[in-house]
């Protein structure tokens, strides 16, 4: 199965796995690579020496690449941009803002980067850039989102843009990828069904949360202050929504989720920590093993799109 994409990367399946807070460590991350796929270590608001350490202990995991995203709102996204360099980090996603500053750095290194964008013009703004692939998230992914739909955006931004084009939001099995493709994606970015892997560190507790949700089971908080984020109903989003429908500052919704999507990820809070998932955690209904769910994804895919 070869795309512009896997040849650009160096891997075996079109499959990347998101770069999601306390979730994407070293452990997810190997196990995605090993698998055949692109793991993430999702650098999130860590200090770079904490991120320095993750791709390290990756590195011991496996011999196959490992990427890293950077949210570039991070106060450290200075610090963690010069470690990937540092690292020999061959391939990097960023999120949250504008990853301009750090180009010439990362592709004086070899690094390939690959912003994620909720927008044709963001994409168009990052190939003009020179980034080497884009990301096209649609709102149906979980944790920060935009507007648009997968369904809708992935052929918009692969119309625009002549750099490889990998989709993501509300793709977890065969069915999504065949889909995607057939948009003109080149590879999937998949993270909630990675988060019920057996190599993820996440809580059992959150694990048990996404195998049993429900189609009904998303909630978007935030969009009255422009954040939106996606997670599983619970009492925090109930909470959340009462207080933005009174009209609060963003500060005071802010502080109602201070620290609530680590104590859930660490600590299994799932009534008041904030579970991040996406749309299709409704698909969702076991744990397996990373090698194991790319396999199947992988079969299901090729028997559909007729791969050999």
């Amino acid at each position: 199965m070869k795309t512009r994409i896997t040849e650009l990367l160096g891997i075996k399946y079109p499959i990347i796995q998101g770069g999601m807070a306390w979730v994407a460590e070293h452990h997810l991350a190997a196990a995605v690579s090993a698998a055949g796929g692109l793991g993430l270590i999702g650098g999130a608001n860590a200090p770079a020496e904490v991120v320095r350490e993750e791709i390290r202990k990756a590195k011991e995991l496996t011999d196959k690449p490992v990427g890293v995203n950077v949210m570039l709102l991070s106060p450290h996204a200075d610090e963690v941009a010069k470690v990937i360099v540092e690292e020999g980090i061959k391939v990097v996603t960023t999120g949250a803002g504008n990853p301009e500053k750090y180009m010439e750095m990362w592709k004086a290194a070899g690094v390939k980067v690959i912003p994620v964008v909720a927008s044709v013009a963001l994409a168009r703004r990052m190939e003009r850039y020179g980034a080497d692939a884009v990301v096209a998230e649609g709102c149906e992914s979980g944790g920060h989102i935009g507007e648009q739909t997968t369904m809708t955006l992935v052929p918009q931004v692969v119309d625009a843009v002549s750099i490889p084009v990998i989709a993501a939001g509300g793709i977890g099995d065969g069915r999504g990828i065949a889909a995607a493709f057939m948009l003109g994606a080149e590879a999937v970015q998949i993270g909630t069904r990675f988060v019920v892997s057996k190599e993820s560190i996440v809580h059992d507790n959150y694990k048990q949360r996404v195998i049993k949700a429900k189609d009904i089971d998303s909630a978007v908080t935030g969009r009255s202050h422009g954040h939106p984020i996606r997670c599983l109903r619970n009492q925090m989003t109930r909470e959340y929504v009462k207080l933005e429908q009174e009209g609060k500052s963003f500060e005071e919704l802010e502080y109602l989720t201070l620290g609530s999507l680590r104590n859930a990820v660490m600590e299994g809070d799932i009534t008041n920590g904030t579970v991040m998932a996406g749309q299709i955690a409704g698909m969702i209904s076991k744990e397996q093993t990373c090698q194991e769910m790319m396999d199947e994804m992988m079969e299901q895919a090729s028997a559909l799109m007729h791969w050999n």
